[in-house]
This record gives C-alpha cells, structure tokens and sequence, in this order.
C-alpha cells in the first residue's frame, strides 16, 4: 500500500521544510524515501556531479530495436531540450492533451521529466536512463511518458518543484514526478541513478514497484495525491486582504535585510555562502541601494565594501572566462575557482548591470572594463541575427574533434605545456628572459600538474588542467619580471587574444538557441543602462535592437500579449511553437523594466508607451484583486493544477519584486494613482516574508525603501541632439540614484509623455539653454543649466 506521512502546515512558504513524504514502495512494507535532492543549479558542489553523456543515438527504424532508432514525436519540437531526447528510445510526448488523454484513455500514470538544455545532471540521467532499451520498454509498457523544458513551461515546472520540494529534503533539476492520470502529483524527486545503491533505490526499481502500486493500489495513490495537493494549495496562499494595505516597516526590514547579509559574508573571497557560491545580482543591487541611503554610516560604508570586494572576486576568479569573456553559472569551491561551466543568459544580463552600478559608485574602470567583457561576449556569442539573445552554453563538450565523450570545462581549461607552447616569443626587457607564456602562467595561477583542487574534481576530468584565475596583482606581476605596469597589462591583453584565437579551434558546447522574452528583458536592461552610465551609444542601440526583436517575434498583436518563447530556425530565421505559449508574469515584468531602462537610456518614447501597454495587459492576466499580488501565470491553462506567487529573489528576481519595482517608476512616469497603489499592495502582501525573512526578497526591499523615500523625477528640458542637453544628461548618469525616474521634455506637447504628464507643459528651458528640474511629491526644484549646479542638486 502506498502512504504518505504529511505533517501540518503553517499559512506560508514555510510548508517546504515542514511538508515531508514518505512512500512505501515494496511489500515489506519498508519505508523508502523518493528522490534525491540533485540539481544542476541549487545547492550542490561540482564534487557531486557524475560525469558526462554520450552524443545522442540516432538513425534505425525501431524505438526499441538495438540496431538503431528513428526518432520519437519530439522530434517535431522547437526547444533544444526537447530535441536532444527526439532519438532516446523512450515514447516521449510533449507536455499536452495528446499525452493526457492517452493516460486517461490506457489508465496509467504519468512520467513527468523536468530539464533544460544545459543541465548537467540531464545529461547525466539521459544517458543512463533513457538511452536505456529496458528503461524505455518499461515506461512504454506502464507509464506516460512527457518530457518539458522547464525554461518553456515555468508554470508547470513550478507546479511540480513546489510538490518537490515540499515532500523531499530539496529540489532541482532534472526533477522526476508521477501523476494520475489527471495530472495530480504522487511521487516526486531529482536525479535517481540507474540501479539500486546501499542507501538509494535506481531508477529501474522506482519504475517497477510503481507500476506494481498503480495496479494493485490506484485508489490509495490517488486518494494521497489528491491530500497531498489539497495541502499544497491551502500552503501557497499569501495573508494579504482586499481590505487590508498594512506595508512592512522599511527601516526594520532595511536593517534585518543587511544584517542577515553581513552575517552570511565570506570576508576573506566576497559572497554569502559557503562553497558552492552563486553571483546573486539581487543582492548587489540591494546593498548598492542600502549604502545609497547610508553613506556617512560605518554599515553604509560594509554594505559597499562588502559588494564591491565580491564582485572584485568574482571578475578575478575562474567564475569569471578570462578568454571567452562572461561569467560562468556559480563557483564549486569558496574561492570563486571552479565553476559549474555553464553560462546562462540571465546571469550575464544581470551582472552587467552589477558591475555598471559598482563603476557608477565608485568610479573604479576596472568594474566598467568587466561589464563590457560581459557585454562583449553576449554580442558575439549568445546574439541572434534579428536582434534577440540566445539562452544559454553547455558546460560540457568534446575535449578534442576526434574524442567521443564530452567533459565538463573541456571547451574552457588548458594545461601550462600548451599556455608555453602558444605563447613562445620572448618578453623584451624581462627578466630570465621570461617568455609571453611565462608571465601569463604566473598572472594566471597556472601549474605545471594543473591548479584543481583533486576535491573539486573527483572524477580526473580536470586532472592536469588548469582554470585561470588571477593570482597576481598587475603591480606584482610587474616587479617580479622587471616590467612597467601598463607593459604588463598590454602583454596579457595580447596573451588572450592569442589563447582566444587557439581556443576557437576547439569544439565548442551545445548552444541553446532557445530566446526568451523574459531573460532577454534582462539582457536589455543590461545593455540599455550600461549604454547611458558609460555614455556608449553603441549599447543603446544594440537593446534598441532587442526591443525591436521583443516586439517583432515575441509579441502576439491580436490579443497585446507576450510569447514566451521564439527560436533560431532552420527554414526562416526565427520559428515558434505551432501552438503559442504565451508569456508569464516573469516575461511581462522583466520586458517592461526592460523598456522603461530603455526609454532612459533613448528617449525614444515608443518604448515607454509599449510598456504602459504591457503593464496594462499584466494587470488584466495576473493580478490577483482578493489577496494582493501577482500570480506567475494566468488561469487559461486547465492542466495547471493552481496558480502560484514567487515568495524569492534567486538566480533571476522575482517577477513580483520586478513588477512592484515597475509599477512604482510607471507611477511616476504617468501619474498612475492606481499603480502606486497597486505597488504597496504588492508589499503589504508579501509583508510577512519581509519582516522575518528579508534576505529571501532583496529586490522587493529596494522598492519598499524606494517607496518609504519617494522616486525623484528627473526632468531636462531640452533637444536631445544638442551638447547642452546630452551633458546634463550624462552628468545625471555619472550619479548612483537608484530611486529615480529620468523624463526627456523635448517641447512637443502633442506627445505621449506630455499628454501624461500635463506637468511637463508648465516647465520650460531657461533663456534657451536645456533645463534641469528635480521634482518630489508633487513638487520642483529651481531650475538649473549648468552641470556644476546640477551636481549641487544631486548630491544634497
């Protein structure tokens, strides 16, 4: 008989750690618990990851037959993902109602497998389970088989994570659930090795002996799905009430936000956690804001010590590609050393505006000069031809053309003989006649027998490879060869391009050309604000080029809707799901952030009316009018179970953060009422979370002090095209004010801010020179013209 023990929930987020269930899979009655809590980006050291996976089977003509295989009906998907499981011999159906009804029809449960294109552990489970003849025969025979690309459908892999991680001790990817026929979950957990081990049960097992429950005790698995969602449901609703707008106290939560950040800092490498460490761009953003607000405060100056020497690691570390540029997903090791080789999107889109804000602050050019490698290898690496940005790289791939199995970092790591070998020639006027590749082994860290910790590699992947990491000082590196410093500096510039260019001759990872309206929202953010800090116009127009993208490929005009998800075709140059998947909440909150970043960065007016739009039709999709807040999806779908409210700023913020931030700037941009209003519903409803457990909602705290401190509204009045008005601009942009919002009145009152904003009609330049007024609640500053006043006024 199968049973699950469930424990009672309380009326939050918490019922992750409280909810626990334990199946009872053998006749013995022995308890064995479900899943292992594996993932490819939570939580786990590279020590933990087994290794790699073989290229994918293809050709033949039977699914099940050993000769060979045609492909099974994914074959006919878009998503990489889903295309790198087209040849297993496994009867995959996308997630749909032809897989649906054929588990009601045949009465047999569901098998749910959740990944993405780049998750390591994937590739691991792929190759062990479903290029497994006995394993596909198995779920052909008992179960229904679905796989999803969790990047395509995030409402149904939160469903699931959620149950996930409520009855098991952790969660991640690939995640492995069976449901009844009608979707409800049972079982669930992680990664589950292909036989039996001392403490865990293979993945062959776990099939067999829920095939045997399902056929002997259906009504007891059903009954304790249905309990166990019952519990789910009543756990995710938030505490807030229509008629109840109580906001959480800024200052306690500011200082409680900090507080638990100090508590969990690495004084000695940056970052908020032991090893494995990940580069939470939410948290920079927050303590940037925190030490904004307390500059003449000792915790104001540890809130900016504490970022900048983070992400002064992280851009030295080997997290940080020396040659490729960008970052990779998160460092194995305390170091900011070894990294999960992985680059995602997201990360470089988020980073890129970390480190702009860090130059902002502090006006260090070594920050600026990370953001530009960042951006540098976005544009040539992850950057489709009609604008949009790709979604990710692979962490493994073939050591050399002829090798047969990939490895993780192959693409990325080099041993000292082949450093020396590429770099030979001799340094004019160093000492020891060192070579090009000496001074670079000793900048780098390099050794001989290779710089990886045997604990960070326990399969000898690495073994005898080195991961560059910068071990030396510019200064140090110089006295110790008897060289000028700027010498030094353009020696290692040249060393890797030449490293760049060796490099390119190898075979390079999987790309997931997959592009997504949210996580290109962030690429554009990170383009559009770096383009206006550092005065670079060619940024601005590559997110100009995004936005066009986003707007010609990812918006649905019919309906004013964003699609999820577009990809690199073969036929034509971008293709789409024949059947649209429409956007999230995240794809809405992250675009228009997006484009509101854009408007201040252009003054092009179209984005912001495109953004005003978007809020809208967010609004009418995802808010939720009883209990506050937005869900993360809407209610047109019926196989999703219920609807959820991201309670956590992670790898990505929360789109909730993102929207309450959003609808705090529209506010102020189109003297909307209802959207500041709507703005502190958003905080009183996460409330609770704030108050206990601000360090889980970093970005949703920056809009509760942006809200406790008002928005500024920049305004210069001027032609965007003349020196006076770009300086007063460029003057604004040198300046860290995170809690404002910059309008461009350009004279023409027929436009879509003036119409707006009827305000800006009674400002006006002074003696034709381009104006700047800074205005609060309501009310303006005298007008300046000169940019030594317009300092005085910024820094007050």
């Amino acid at each position: 008989m199968l049973g699950f023990l469930v424990s009672a929930l309380p009326s939050r987020g918490i019922f992750r750690k409280t909810l626990r269930s334990v199946l009872i899979l053998s006749s013995a009655k022995k308890l064995w618990q479900v899943g292992q809590p594996v993932c490819c980006r939570w939580q786990r050291s590279r020590s933990g990851f087994l290794r790699q996976y073989a290229a994918m089977a293809t050709g033949g003509q039977d699914p099940f037959s050993k000769s060979g295989r045609s492909p099974n009906r994914l074959v006919n998907e878009k998503s990489p993902y889903l295309l790198q499981h087209a040849y297993n011999p496994v009867d995959w159906y996308p997630w749909g109602p032809e897989a649906f009804e054929k588990a009601k029809r045949e009465d047999k449960p569901i098998f749910l497998s959740v990944g993405y294109s780049t998750c390591h552990w994937c590739h691991v489970m792929e190759k062990e389970s479903f290029e497994n003849e006995e394993i596909g025969k198995i779920l052909h025979d008992s179960f229904v088989a679905i796989k999803v690309d969790r990047e395509e459908r995030p409402d149904v892999d939160k469903v699931y994570m959620t149950f996930v991680q409520a009855t098991s001790s952790g969660g991640g990817w690939p995640m492995s659930v069976w449901l009844t026929p009608d979707l409800k979950p049972f079982v669930g957990g992680t990664y589950f090795p292909l036989e039996d081990g001392t403490y865990h049960l293979g993945f062959k097992t776990v099939l067999k002996r829920i095939a045997e429950q399902w056929k002997h005790n259906k009504s007891a698995m059903v009954e304790s799905s249905e309990n166990i969602l019952k519990v789910l449901q009543d756990a995710v609703v938030l505490g807030g009430k229509e008629t109840n707008l109580v906001l959480p106290p800024c200052q306690e939560v500011t200082e409680r936000c900090f507080d638990q950040l100090a508590n969990s800092y690495d004084e000695e490498y940056g970052g908020f956690s032991v090893a494995p460490k990940f580069p939470t761009a939410v948290t920079f953003s927050f303590l940037f804001c925190y030490w904004a607000a307390h500059k003449r405060t000792e915790a104001g100056a540890r809130a900016l010590q504490m970022a900048l020497h983070t992400l002064r690691m992280m851009a030295n570390g080997g997290i940080h590609d020396h040659i490729g540029q960008g970052f990779h997903r998160y460092s194995t090791d305390a170091l900011w050393h070894v990294p999960h080789f992985e680059k995602m999107l997201y990360d470089q889109g988020q980073l890129a505006v970390a480190y702009i804000d860090a130059y902002q602050i502090s006006g260090d050019t070594f920050f600026a000069d990370v953001a530009r490698d960042i951006l540098q290898y976005v544009s040539r690496d992850l950057s489709n031809e009609e604008g949009g940005f790709y979604s990710a790289e692979d962490a493994d791939s073939l050591p050399t053309a002829k090798a047969e199995e990939k490895k993780e970092g192959a693409f990325c790591v080099w041993t000292s003989q082949e450093i020396l070998q590429l770099l030979p020639d001799p340094v004019p006027g160093a000492t020891n006649g060192a070579t090009m590749g000496d001074i670079f082994i000793h900048y780098y860290g390099v050794k001989e027998k290779g710089n990886v910790n045997p604990a960070q590699d326990p399969h000898g992947e690495l073994t005898g490879q080195n991961v560059l990491i910068v071990h030396y000082s510019l200064e140090l590196t110089a006295a110790k060869y008897g060289l000028e410093t700027d010498e030094v500096k353009k020696l290692l510039e040249r060393c890797r391009e030449q490293l760049y260019s060796a490099r390119q001759m190898r075979p390079r990872p999987h790309l997931d050309s997959k592009m997504l309206a949210s996580w290109n929202g962030l690429m554009l953010s990170g383009f559009a604000h770096a383009g206006a800090v550092l005065g670079e116009k060619n940024y601005i127009e590559r997110a100009t080029s995004a936005a066009c993208f986003l707007r010609k490929h990812l918006f649905y005009f019919a309906n004013g809707r964003l699609l999820r998800s577009c990809y690199q075709g073969e036929l034509q140059p971008i293709e789409h799901l024949s059947v649209p998947v429409f956007g999230f909440l995240d794809d809405f909150a992250f675009v228009i952030r997006a484009l509101l970043d854009l408007y201040e960065a252009s003054f092009e007016q179209r984005w912001l009316e495109w953004a005003v739009q978007l809020q809208e039709k967010q609004d009418e999709l995802f808010w939720d009018p009883k209990q506050f807040a937005y869900y993360t999806s809407d209610d047109s779908d019926p196989s999703i179970l219920f609807r959820l409210k991201d309670d956590q700023d992670g790898a990505e913020p929360s789109a909730n953060s993102v929207a309450a931030s959003n609808l705090l700037r529209l506010s102020n941009f189109m003297d909307r009422k209802d959207w500041e209003l709507k703005s502190s519903q958003i905080l009183s409803a996460f409330s609770n979370r704030l108050c206990k457990i601000p360090v889980a909602l970093p970005e949703m705290v920056r809009t509760l002090m942006a809200k406790h401190q008002a928005l500024k509204q920049i305004v210069i009045c001027g032609d965007p095209a003349e020196e006076d008005t770009q300086k007063l601009i460029s003057c604004i942009n040198s300046h860290y004010m995170p809690h404002k919002v910059l309008l461009l009145a350009d004279g023409n009152k027929e436009s879509f801010l003036y119409l707006n904003l009827p305000f800006l009609s009674t400002l006006e330049r002074q003696n034709g020179k381009a104006t700047a007024y800074i205005c609060e609640n309501h009310t303006c500053s005298l007008p300046v013209t000169s940019v030594e006043d317009l300092k005085k006024l910024l820094t007050k």
